[in-house]
């Protein structure tokens, strides 16, 4: 369960870890029973890789512009645009413009793998 209840921007850009391929800010803020919430900060540079993983996403844009694959779905997406991504779908992004692309997520059900890339991503910023 998180910490707090309610979650400020600043607070989400202050707890986040910085993943320096993707040039990528992002943060695991609710590690709940029945999802995860995770806020996402792209650098202007940054790379969001087509992936895919076990649990279902939903997701909504709060900054910036991409050009957004889903499946074989493609759309330019930019604030207040949001998507779903079904189990094992394939998805990703080219990010769009000079702003950064922030975005938040919620997974479900649970994913260890989730708590284990932070774990990661963690360990190797303080080491």
């Amino acid at each position: 369960m998180p910490s707090k209840y309610i979650l400020t921007s600043a607070h989400a850009e202050t707890k986040s870890l910085f993943e320096s391929e993707m040039r990528v800010h992002s943060g695991l803020l609710v590690d709940g029973g029945h999802l995860q919430l995770i806020w996402v900060k792209f650098d202007p540079d940054g790379h969001y890789p087509m992936h895919s993983h076990p649990h279902e996403q939903i997701s909504v844009m709060l900054r910036g512009r991409m050009r957004l694959t889903v499946g074989e779905e493609v759309d330019e997406i930019g604030p207040g645009d949001m998507w779903y991504v079904p189990a094992s779908v394939a998805h990703g992004g080219e990010l769009l413009g000079d702003d950064p692309v922030v975005f938040v997520d919620v997974y479900g059900p649970p994913s260890d793998s989730i708590v284990d890339f932070f774990e990661q991503l963690r360990s190797n910023s303080a080491g």
